[in-house]
């Protein structure tokens, strides 16, 4: 299939698959269209010229996000990059603007402070506690982040071929009909380096989400789609993925709690050919 010029996702993510682009690419078909029930901040999604995609995710504040920019795109992006000014770079100021968020019942009013959250918080993280609230301290960026002009432009621009959802991964996954392509990205198996990082949602993902997910691939491949999966190279993962075949692929860590667990690791791609 024909890529275009990838565009650099207008969010930090943990777990995004920019540097892993080149390796992850080739394995994907053609298709009529592209479901990612794991869209996070979308690096396959921007990196592919599919005619129509589907996009989902568990997360509310990153569907609105997602809604934002597709429905109001210029409305969106002066909203949101209001925030990336001196007068905000300040612990203070970011703690203020953070317990807005987490007061706020808005998805608009949450979608437009996120981008402010992400570039000016730790590491590029998004993290909630068991209650929901967003907890990730300030950054303390030596110079003002500048607010990806760019890239939320040209995220607007593909969204026009999207629908985006939000819930549970397996309604997205089994909308998939023969000639379908569904890329799964979901939070990480254990590997031998630590505990994954799973807090994008108050609920988690656990073993038997995971579960739940290859039950709904077969399903998916039973109908003619062709369905991938990443995570961990792990002999849970491979085990996990019996009858899928797989690949294992190298990519280099940017964004995680601890230094030591950066760095190159391997990663599972489980492919299920309808």
């Amino acid at each position: 299939m024909r890529y275009p010029n990838p565009t650099r996702p207008f969010l930090k993510w943990a777990g995004g698959k920019t540097r892993l682009l080149p390796s992850l690419l080739p394995y994907f078909p053609t298709g009529a269209r592209l479901i990612e029930p794991f869209v996070g901040a979308g690096s396959v999604f921007l990196a592919t010229d599919y005619p129509a995609y589907v996009l989902n995710d568990a997360n509310p504040d990153l569907v609105a996000t997602w809604v934002a920019l597709r429905e109001r795109p210029r409305q969106y992006v002066r909203d949101a990059s209001g925030f990336f000014c001196e007068a905000n770079r300040s612990q203070a100021r970011y703690l203020e603007l953070r317990a807005e968020f987490n007061a706020s019942a808005d998805a608009y009013e949450r979608a437009v402070l996120l981008p402010y959250l992400n570039r000016f918080g730790f590491n590029g993280l998004y993290r909630v506690n068991q209650a929901g609230g967003f907890n990730v301290p300030y950054g303390k960026p030596v110079s003002l982040p500048l607010f990806p002009f760019n890239a939320a432009a040209a995220a607007a621009e593909h969204l026009k071929r999207a629908i985006v959802l939000g819930g549970d991964f397996a309604a997205a996954i089994d909308m998939a009909r023969s000639g379908d392509v569904v890329y799964c990205d979901p939070p990480y198996l254990d590997s031998a380096s630590g505990a994954s990082f799973t807090a994008f949602t108050a609920n988690g993902f656990g073993l038997e989400d995971h579960q739940r997910l290859v039950a709904a691939a077969k399903r998916a491949a039973s109908r003619g789609a062709t369905v991938l999966i990443s995570n961990h190279d792990t002999a849970e993962a491979r085990y996990l993925y019996r009858g899928f075949d797989l690949h294992s692929l190298q990519v280099n860590r940017s964004i995680a709690s601890a230094g030591a667990n950066r760095g190159a690791c391997a990663e599972l791609l489980a492919v299920l050919r309808g």
